[in-house]
């Protein structure tokens, strides 16, 4: 069984109840689907412990692309992976970078936001133009993250879209870590965890970044 991890967020509350969960249902493989943990609390943690994982293919999210190309209109973006750019190594740093952006198993297609870009996500309900978002893919399962938000629909030129939620911060209204497992078909998952205690390990970090990282973790929302 194949386990979809996405947007841990350097959480590692939530990781390791995923983790328990995943025991219970035996999963064997994995798909990571980037933004691992930086800046967040646990970034070495939480790498140490996805490395831990057995067959696991890993794909980069625009978290991970942002550590050297930090978006150019985004200052807040820029000054917050500035001021925690020693949380991990430049090795780390070249690593997760250069990880690749999407990958194919059992014929489905991952990545981190869309076929267009990392940082560009398809709706939770049908958009129009959103065609764009595929570059051209056809009749194909496309499995993204980025949104944080979990969902099934069909998708423009006879796409099945899949988004697995978030695990370190769902923003569905559910605080509970969101994951899925592939067995022949998709299943959700949600795992409840100690919300309270990732919202502190976030605020922990001060600033305005790490306040409004807590409130959407204890809020489960915007």
């Amino acid at each position: 069984m194949l386990g979809i991890l996405y947007d841990i967020h350097g959480n590692l509350d939530a990781l390791e109840a995923v983790l328990a969960d995943a025991e219970a249902v035996d999963v064997d493989r994995w798909l990571l689907g980037g933004d691992y943990g930086t800046p967040r609390p646990h970034p070495l943690e939480t790498l140490a412990r996805l490395r831990e994982l057995p067959d696991a293919t890993w794909i980069r999210g625009n978290g991970e692309r942002w550590l050297l190309e930090p978006p150019e209109d985004r200052p807040e973006v820029r000054e917050t992976y500035g001021r925690f750019r020693d949380q991990i190594s430049a090795e780390e740093v070249e690593w997760l970078f250069n990880l690749p952006p999407r990958a194919e198993l059992d014929g489905i297609l991952y990545v981190h936001g869309s076929p267009l870009a990392d940082d560009d996500s398809f709706a939770a309900e049908p958009h129009q133009g959103e065609e764009r978002l595929l570059a051209g893919v056809r009749e194909r399962t496309v499995v993204f993250g980025h949104s944080h938000l979990q969902f099934r629909r069909p998708g423009p030129n006879g796409t099945d879209l899949v988004n697995p939620g978030s695990v370190g911060m769902p923003l569905d209204g559910d605080r509970r870590a969101a994951w899925a497992t592939r067995d022949g078909d998709f299943a959700f998952r949600r795992v409840e965890y100690d919300v309270e205690r990732a919202a502190a390990a976030y605020r922990a970090m001060g600033g305005g970044f790490g306040e409004f990282a807590a409130r959407r973790i204890e809020q489960g929302s915007d």
